[in-house]
């Protein structure tokens, strides 16, 4: 039998947190190991329940969910942290793609789609949509951080890390990766990460963001078109 995947809670609105709780609950797979109503909490928790994934909301209070992302993102990397989010937050989910969360979900998503985003957190995959990856992108206000990532000639990845990237970008797992250029899982993981030490990120969405910003991926993949 597979263990059930470990999820944490972390929003300040009781009434969401337990809405998140009783639609997971119900279904077969998932465990809510925790809720946490605010940031402190949220890495408190972490460390105690040790969750495969953590849904994040952004705005809380005494520590919020950007610094509460840096702080288990750097003692607990392993663990996927995906944004709760709603549309008016798109300069906050750059920010949180930057601090290492592995994408985001709407607060009005489907029940299906939240399982699937949290299968495919557990699983490591990307978990967001190309036309959405622009969407924020295209909203996301010039910041000195953000100049420094979009110089095109202050990065340098190989014609085979650009074809992984591209991938990444469209939602490929690194199984559909592997299998599209002809090598194996563990080079694309490889590859994976030589892209984020050169780019200066730790995770799918982080890269792709930056590589947006830099102009690094052809043909435009990320086009909703």
């Amino acid at each position: 039998m597979i263990d059930p995947i470990r999820v944490l809670i972390a929003d300040d609105h009781q009434v969401v947190r337990e809405g998140l709780r009783m639609i997971l609950e119900a279904e077969e797979g998932f465990q809510v190991v925790g809720e946490a109503a605010d940031g402190v909490e949220a890495v408190e928790l972490a460390g105690q329940s040790q969750p495969q994934v953590i849904l994040m909301d952004l705005r809380m209070p005494r520590m919020d969910g950007l610094e509460a992302i840096e702080r288990i993102r750097a003692q607990w990397p392993q663990v996927a942290i995906v944004i709760l989010t709603t549309y008016d937050e798109d300069d906050l989910m750059v920010r949180g793609l930057r601090a290492g969360a592995l994408g985001y979900l709407l607060k009005d998503t489907s029940r299906q789609e939240l399982f699937n985003c949290l299968r495919a957190a557990a699983r490591g995959d990307a978990l967001l949509k190309p036309e959405m990856i622009a969407r924020v992108l295209s909203s996301a206000p010039e910041s000195p951080a953000g100049r420094r990532h979009r110089e095109p000639h202050e990065i340098s990845l190989t014609e085979r890390e650009l074809e992984v990237l591209e991938g990444a970008a469209q939602g490929e797992r690194n199984k559909e990766i592997a299998a599209r250029l002809g090598i194996t899982e563990r080079t694309v993981k490889a590859h994976l990460t030589s892209i984020y030490n050169k780019l200066g990120v730790d995770s799918r969405a982080s890269a792709v963001a930056v590589a947006m910003q830099s102009d690094l991926l052809s043909g435009n993949p990320l086009s909703s078109d």
